[in-house]
């Protein structure tokens, strides 16, 4: 998988936590570097933990699905993708909480990076330099944040579904660039 491939399925992870940083911009009257410090840290951390605990757990069974990888990681991205775009033609809105605390934060954390799990596991059927592709999710998903939380305290709800249906249209078509390769060699 080459750099390019790896920062557009590190973009299209990060959009769930830019649109819940762009909740937590929305809640704050003030936004300061620590607010958006604080969101970087903890949304780029878990996006980069998820994809190595996947990676490990995939890595288990690698040899036993070798043949069918490219089919599950695109039924991986390809799902996560369409959930994605769901949830951004939803009417439900991220709450706007402005408790930057780990008690709040974790939970938060967690939640946006559970596809970059599922992502993890592809990456290990894909064969994937796994140190190099957390990285680069970690610190790809800290920079969405930092300029989601701006974002929301500047501009509002404007841009939340947008971001996710971005995020999931770059997820599917990265699914679909990966079952084509194996198709058609």
């Amino acid at each position: 998988m080459g750099l390019w491939e790896l920062f557009v399925i590190a973009l299209g992870l990060s959009m769930d936590a830019f649109a819940v940083s762009i909740c937590k911009g929305l809640s704050v009257r003030k936004c300061t570097l620590r607010h958006m410090l604080i969101c970087g840290l903890y949304f780029g951390a878990f996006q980069a933990l998820m994809p190595l605990i996947g990676y490990l757990l995939g890595s288990q069974f690698e040899s036993l699905v070798t043949a069918v990888a490219p089919y599950i990681a695109f039924a991986l991205l390809a799902f996560i993708g369409i959930n994605m775009i769901r949830e951004s033609r939803g009417n439900e809105q991220e709450s706007a909480n402005d408790d930057f605390s780990a008690r709040a934060m974790v939970p938060l954390a967690v939640a946006t990076s559970i596809d970059a799990l599922a992502v993890g596991v592809s990456f290990a059927f894909l064969q994937v330099n796994i140190v190099p592709a957390v990285s680069f999710i970690g610190v790809t998903t800290f920079v969405c944040c930092v300029v989601g939380v701006r974002v929301g305290n500047l501009f509002g709800n404007k841009y939340q579904s947008r971001a996710e249906l971005f995020g999931g249209i770059v997820l599917v078509l990265m699914g679909l660039k990966i079952l084509l390769e194996h198709l058609l060699g």
